[in-house]
């Protein structure tokens, strides 16, 4: 049973929708906010990212970042920028990007859910980014980034959903990466009553993005409800901000690697290494197109490795992952990057920049080698969640990405 909520939100004044609307705080440097934001005072990263108003080169954890959010959010809502909405609502976010188009329902996801694992998890978190966030959201009182979350599909809450779409949207715009935002607002009670009801009869909600907000918000629940007496489960720090999209409309793209050298080896050494795990040619395909293969770059040429035959476990829902594959067979044994989460040898690279970065970056004598993979499917992610695992760093990357700003959810 997954409990979801309605709330009130927090919204942008509609004519400055397009300029709130923010990426989340996690997918840019400080650098590319300040650059993004520097003829938009109205942009939401003031509140995501607020160092952007702080000098060059201040402690991303230092107390004067947390207090010039705060400022920057209390700001907006004096000024108007952002508005309450008087009654309590579920909100509708589609996004259209080219041919792809999801449908997310926005509402308040249950803590308590994430406690029993009713909200179920397939990333490890670090303790300082739980930290970061609950910081963040403790000291705005608010929930300003949406969790991702999705489910297995269900055609009764695909029609409610169109339902909710037949009246006109609160906003509709496009961004500068030209994915259009559309936004509804749903307060009639009777059907969010039949929303709830068939959110109940789901077995399991899943984080596909955003466990260290998840995480940070479950943390302010325990420690809010620990210091109130009258606690009753329905106060509005039990529940976090998410949207949730159905599974078939998830679009995963695959999280590339880089690294920096071949610890210590020419490259002919190299390939000889390689080929006790993987057999390799040439190859003018930089994205490979079935399980067990890899694409390699290096010297610019690009080379398609297949894992030779019991190398892997295909039964087991991690062993048989392709970021496992090259994880346990080649970045490990053969380059030594035996912990890929705290190595500085390595570094990940979202698939929308395209295997064009990776040849950038190679090329460009920063990195020595490049492996390009497929992207993991929500069936793999779906089976390493209900077997309770953890699936290896950087194995998803979901887009397009949810705005910061267009709903923020208050703890008030």
């Amino acid at each position: 049973m997954a409990r979801i909520e309605p709330f009130q939100g927090l919204r942008p004044r509609p004519d400055l929708a397009d300029k709130v609307a923010a990426p989340p705080y996690d997918v840019l440097s400080s650098e590319e906010a300040r650059e993004l934001v520097r003829d938009n005072p109205y942009s939401f990263l003031h509140v995501g990212k607020p160092e952007i108003d702080l000098p060059a080169g201040t402690d991303l954890y230092a107390d004067e970042v947390y207090a010039k959010g705060r400022e920057n959010f209390t700001r907006f809502i004096r000024e108007g920028v952002l508005r309450r909405d008087e009654q309590r609502c579920f909100y509708i976010y589609k996004q259209v990007w080219g041919e792809h188009v999801q449908v997310g329902l926005v509402a308040g996801a249950s803590c308590q859910d994430y406690q029993d694992d009713a909200i179920k998890k397939h990333e490890l978190t670090r303790e300082d980014k739980e930290l970061d966030r609950q910081r963040h959201i403790e000291t705005l009182n608010a929930q300003t980034g949406p969790v991702f979350l999705t489910y297995r599909q269900q055609d009764a809450v695909d029609r409610l959903i169109a339902q909710g779409m037949k009246k006109e949207p609160a906003n509709d715009f496009a961004t500068y990466d030209g994915v259009r935002h559309i936004l509804y607002v749903v307060n009639d009670a009777a059907w969010v009553a039949a929303i709830r009801e068939e959110f109940r009869s789901l077995d399991a909600l899943y984080v596909a993005d955003g466990h260290h907000r998840s995480a940070a918000a479950t943390r302010i629940k325990v420690k809010r409800q620990e210091a109130n007496p009258g606690h009753s489960g329905d106060e509005e720090y039990n529940f976090f901000l998410a949207v949730i999209f159905p599974d078939r409309q998830m679009k995963i793209l695959p999280y590339n690697r880089l690294v920096r050298d071949l610890n210590g080896m020419c490259k002919a050494e190299f390939f000889a290494r390689l080929s006790e795990r993987f057999t390799y040619e040439e190859a003018e395909t930089k994205v490979p197109e079935k399980p067990g293969e890899i694409g390699l770059y290096i010297a610019g040429k690009w080379y398609l490795l297949r894992a030779r035959p019991a190398t892997f476990n295909a039964g087991d829902a991690i062993a048989s992952l392709d970021v496992s594959i090259l994880q346990d067979n080649l970045l490990d044994p053969v380059l030594g990057i035996r912990n890929p989460r705290t190595d500085k040898r390595i570094d990940f690279v979202g698939g929308i920049r395209g295997t064009a970065e990776l040849e950038r970056q190679v090329d460009g004598g920063r990195f020595a080698v490049a492996f390009s993979l497929r992207p993991t499917t929500i069936g793999q992610l779906f089976a390493v969640a209900d077997a309770g695992r953890i699936m290896p760093p950087k194995s998803t990357w979901f887009e397009p990405k949810l705005k910061d700003g267009l709903v923020s959810h208050l703890l008030e």
